[in-house]
């Protein structure tokens, strides 16, 4: 079992295992709770079960929780979304450009320009948001069976030099509704506040299928993306990460 350790940086991804099939494993970065049963035949340990999801400061965090497969797919589902609502850089209430590009599916989008930060129902060029893929609602059910179905999903893209200071998600009616996040392509450097600015974080290297839950004690406290190592994945041709916000609105 590998031993967890938290500094300025949570040390999460020390140890791991995953199944290629019956008779052959091979070892990956992530933190994993691993159960084997030995065949006494050949000698051989059977994978019982994996990847156990933890707790830094109420943020649930599951390490790997999309596979290599998954995320191609996820990405494929997401680039038929930006085709009907591209990416746009949107700009804060006070006229600054942000570093990310934005878009959204679902019922609402979240935009920032000079008139505030906002949900609306159409994207910047009147056109009504694509729903939300099958594939991300998937991952909403498995992590947050018990809330209500998003009716939004973020998508920020952070190309080299992209970040996202510390922030509250508040512009939704229903506190009690978790806000996952889902990370693709390059890692980002994910910092945990307070409910309250100031005082001290923690940090933690997301990787590409890492999935984020923000409920309970996590769901008003600051979050943000320091930096990202750009070109640390290649599952965007291109480099760069996504990150996919699921927030329920009404």
């Amino acid at each position: 079992m590998a031993r967890l350790r938290v500094r300025t940086v949570y040390k999460e991804r020390v140890f791991g295992l995953q199944a290629r099939h019956r008779r052959r494993f091979r070892l990956l970065s992530g933190n994993f709770r691993v159960a084997f049963r030995l065949r006494p035949a050949t000698g051989r340990a059977k994978l019982l079960a994996m990847s156990v999801a933890h707790d830094i400061r109420g943020f649930r965090i599951h390490p790997e929780f999309m596979d290599r497969p998954a995320q191609v797919a996820l990405v494929e589902a997401l680039r038929d979304v930006l085709r009907t609502a591209p990416l746009v850089q949107p700009v804060t209430p006070r006229g600054r450009p942000m570093s990310v590009r934005m878009s959204a599916a679902g019922r609402f989008g979240w935009i920032t320009d000079r008139r505030g930060y906002r949900y609306e129902e159409a994207h910047p060029n009147g056109a009504p948001w694509p729903p939300i893929p099958p594939e991300v609602l998937s991952i909403w059910r498995a992590v947050a069976p018990e809330a209500r179905d998003p009716e939004c999903c973020l998508i920020n893209w952070y190309g080299e030099g992209a970040r996202m200071g510390l922030h509250q998600d508040r512009d939704e009616a229903d506190f009690h509704q978790p806000v996952v996040s889902v990370s693709l392509g390059d890692d980002g450097l994910f910092r945990m506040g307070n409910v309250e600015r100031g005082g001290k974080t923690a940090s933690l290297w997301l990787r590409s299928g890492d999935v984020v839950v923000m409920g309970g004690e996590a769901r008003l406290r600051h979050h943000g993306v320091d930096r990202i190592r750009f070109g640390s994945s290649t599952l965007l041709p291109e480099g760069g990460r996504i990150n996919l916000t699921l927030r329920v609105v009404t």
